[in-house]
């Protein structure tokens, strides 16, 4: 099996969510030598009673395999997620599809706190670009605290935005300079919040291509939000509004 098929998963949370939601794609476990806990102990045991591979090796050693991730003494390796899911399936599932489009995010970071609350505020899926953008890491996998939203990396990312305003979806699209704030707009409808990456924010084509750009109104002396913070701000918004209409 080829590295792109495998990923390497670690801290406690993220490989607890693995084991309990698809032990069945863990390949092999690295666990920190001397480190004890009842957390560790508890997967080491699950890990055994499967017959997975166990090596204990140096905390050095999981930094490096983590590349200096938080990995709380324990990294898996696992065959590839399954979770990327067709666009095609999804629109044709929901009645008004919701989607959280990331515009060239790059720090595993925020992308793994957009997905956690993506995930917590029911969105459809995330899509990224395949290039210049983050992807699936291990970091990510740790942030996103087991979160299961699909995740869709396309090739042309002004393409899929077209293709989904051709469905009927919204494109919404944050921009500090805009007129209109995220609170005046309706949400309820099929939408994709449309977010740009840390420091430039929104390409210009994809800015181009949005249907509506919102601002999210700034009381105090900063200029704008981590783009994971407005992930949040903009999703819960939108929430809120559908709640309000299943009423």
């Amino acid at each position: 099996m080829t590295k792109k098929n495998t990923e390497k998963i670690f801290g406690l949370h993220a490989v607890r969510h693995v084991f309990k939601n698809d032990f069945s794609r863990v390949m092999e476990m690295w666990v920190q030598q001397g480190l004890h806990s009842a957390k560790l102990e508890a997967l080491l045991k699950q890990a055994e009673q499967q017959g997975i591979a166990i090596q204990s090796v140096p905390k050095k050693t999981l930094d490096n395999l983590s590349d200096n991730g938080h990995h709380q003494g324990i990294l898996i390796r696992c065959k590839a997620s399954q979770i990327q899911s067709s666009l095609e399936n999804i629109i044709a599932s929901s009645k008004t599809p919701f989607f959280l489009v990331l515009d060239e995010v790059q720090d595993p970071h925020n992308l793994g706190a957009c997905l956690r609350t993506a995930d917590a505020a029911g969105i459809d899926a995330v899509i990224v670009p395949k290039n210049q953008a983050c992807q699936l890491t291990g970091t990510v996998h740790q942030v996103a605290c087991g979160a299961t939203v699909p995740f869709i990396s396309v090739t042309n990312l002004a393409r899929t935005l077209r293709w989904l305003q051709e469905q009927g979806v919204w494109l919404v699209g944050t921009e500090a300079e805009s007129q209109s704030t995220l609170f005046e707009t309706n949400l309820t409808g099929s939408l994709a919040f449309v977010l740009g990456a840390e420091g430039r924010g929104l390409r210009r084509l994809t800015r181009e291509t949005c249907d509506l750009l919102v601002r999210i109104p700034m009381s105090g002396t900063v200029e704008s939000l981590n783009v994971s913070v407005a992930t949040g701000v903009c999703l819960y918004e939108a929430v809120r509004q559908r709640s309000v209409q299943a009423v």
